[in-house]
């Protein structure tokens, strides 16, 4: 995997993509325990809730076949991954997001697949809040929290950087 600046991976997926449909993006929020999954549409317009993967440090293989599917069968080019941007202070969901994505790296079997970080802030609040009223069982709720989070994240960053062409081509 490699990493690119968040509008130089949307500028990568624009040029090689112009005769064929553009490739899918895929959202992630990374906890301590689950990723919440989150893809685009094929116009990287519309984000839709994907699942939920169980995190430990001894399933890495597991998850990157589950990613390796999603990839074939989605047609995905690259990862959105959450991050806490906390300009402060180091957070430990910081570190826990570049370790998941140091371990994906490291095992090799994602290359030719691009990725970046896009801030998650409150996220995973906004959903919960949302959530509260219906009241849930806590592993229900944990699962649709991680899965809309992931929604957010890449949502997010899809606003942004399809705002950002538009004003580019209107310039």
């Amino acid at each position: 995997m490699k990493y690119m600046k968040p509008m130089n991976l949307f500028h990568d997926l624009l040029k090689s993509n112009t005769l064929q449909p553009r490739g899918r993006l895929l959202g992630l929020d990374v906890g301590h325990k689950y990723v919440g999954l989150a893809v685009s549409d094929p116009q990287n317009h519309i984000v839709s809730p994907l699942s939920v993967l169980l995190r430990k440090k001894t399933n890495i293989d597991m998850m990157v076949g589950d990613f390796q599917s999603l990839i074939s069968e989605l047609s995905l080019v690259g990862f959105i991954f959450g991050y806490p941007f906390d300009r402060q202070r180091s957070s430990p969901d910081a570190v826990q997001v570049k370790l998941f994505v140091d371990d994906l790296c490291k095992t090799g079997k994602l290359e030719g697949l691009s990725y970046t970080f896009w801030d998650e802030c409150f996220t995973s609040k906004n959903v919960e809040l949302l959530l509260k009223p219906l009241n849930l069982r806590p592993v229900q709720s944990k699962t649709i929290i991680d899965k809309f989070a992931a929604v957010g994240i890449l949502q997010g960053y899809l606003d942004f950087v399809n705002r950002s062409q538009k004003f580019k081509s209107a310039a």
